[in-house]
């Protein structure tokens, strides 16, 4: 595996559940979008939930944003990726990133009664392609499974731009920008 020169630099804002879901939160627009995605029905942090997403964000009264900025070195920035190798460093930086901040996240549910995390997108958990919902069977790792923002109807650039007073950037072109946001959270009651 390759070694990815990076730096990473951490937001935080905390904001009322009542003015967050009016402001960020719109469950069919977001819900178009995950229909989209290849995750779709696939995984249990996924849409469609058996449960309605605004009332799941409503059972809490206060949200904590955390966002980790990924800063690339210009090594990293400099060349372009096939999508084989952009993936290869997706996997070596972005989901190391998101397990360090997702064990921090689960442990402050431990010292907290009642709140839950937030995940930076999809569960990754299992391997790719066996998720149990595949086969109609319950998670293997409930204890592990949040959502993300964005599967809750959650605006995640809304949010990055609003509350955390920065900007998303994209790969483009087989680039990597000069940064990656990933965004997470913990609802308290």
């Amino acid at each position: 595996m390759k070694q990815y020169d990076y730096t990473t630099e951490r937001y935080e804002a905390t904001v009322p559940v009542e003015e967050y879901v009016e402001q960020c939160v719109d469950v069919p627009e977001f819900l178009e979008y995950c229909r989209q995605c290849d995750n779709y029905e696939k995984l249990w942090s996924c849409p469609p939930f058996s449960f309605d997403a605004e009332a799941y964000w409503r059972k809490y009264r206060t949200f904590r944003i955390v966002g980790l900025k990924i800063l690339f070195s210009p090594e990293v920035t400099g060349r372009t990726y096939t999508g084989e190798e952009r993936q290869e460093l997706i996997n070596e930086v972005l989901w190391k990133e998101k397990r360090k901040l997702g064990q921090e996240l689960l442990e402050l549910e431990r010292e907290i009664p009642g709140s839950i995390s937030l995940s930076g997108g999809h569960c990754t958990e299992c391997a790719p392609g066996s998720c149990t919902r595949l086969q109609a069977k319950p998670c293997r790792f409930p204890e592990q499974l949040r959502y993300s923002i964005e599967a809750l109807g959650g605006n995640v650039g809304l949010t990055v731009t609003k509350y955390l007073k920065q900007k998303l950037l994209w790969i483009e072109e087989g680039k990597m920008p000069e940064y990656l946001m990933l965004i997470c959270g913990i609802l308290l009651p």
